[in-house]
């Protein structure tokens, strides 16, 4: 594991929440039914009113449906991609020691620098002590 695909596990979270949103706002374009009745009468006597309901999809909301479901699955991919990178980060720190998920978890995941990290931690740990102990880590593994 290296220290360019932690850099991408908090990327990754957001991109996730972000695509959600955009496969919710696509699946409500697919919903955007219109309503509507429209009346018309026979051309000959008895001139008898009647009322039709008519209900689709707005063309100018969706001009081509297999469009929107392209967009759909590509946002999928994008959601599934970002995912695989959350896992797969999420894997390796079960695997390492607990103080190291500590200091990964502050520094990358929570975004804190070196030295909110140190007091968060505790133990008379400082921002350098930190700072070289996971250089250390990532040298050695």
């Amino acid at each position: 594991m290296d220290k360019q695909i932690l850099e991408q596990y908090i990327d990754a979270c957001e991109l996730i929440k972000e695509t959600e949103e955009d496969i919710r706002r696509v699946k409500k374009q697919r919903k955007t039914i219109l309503n509507d009745r429209v009346y018309g009468s026979m051309k000959e006597f008895p001139y008898t009113v009647q009322g039709i309901k008519i209900h689709g999809m707005a063309y100018s909301v969706v001009s081509d449906p297999g469009s929107l479901e392209a967009y759909e699955r590509l946002l999928e991919e994008r959601k599934t991609r970002a995912e695989e990178i959350k896992v797969q980060v999420e894997a390796w720190l079960n695997t390492i020691p607990q103080r190291m998920q500590r200091i990964v978890r502050f520094k990358f995941f929570e975004g804190l620098s070196w030295g909110e990290a140190a007091t968060k931690i505790g133990r008379k740990a400082t921002a350098d002590s930190i700072k070289m102990e996971f250089r250390r880590f990532l040298e050695k593994s």
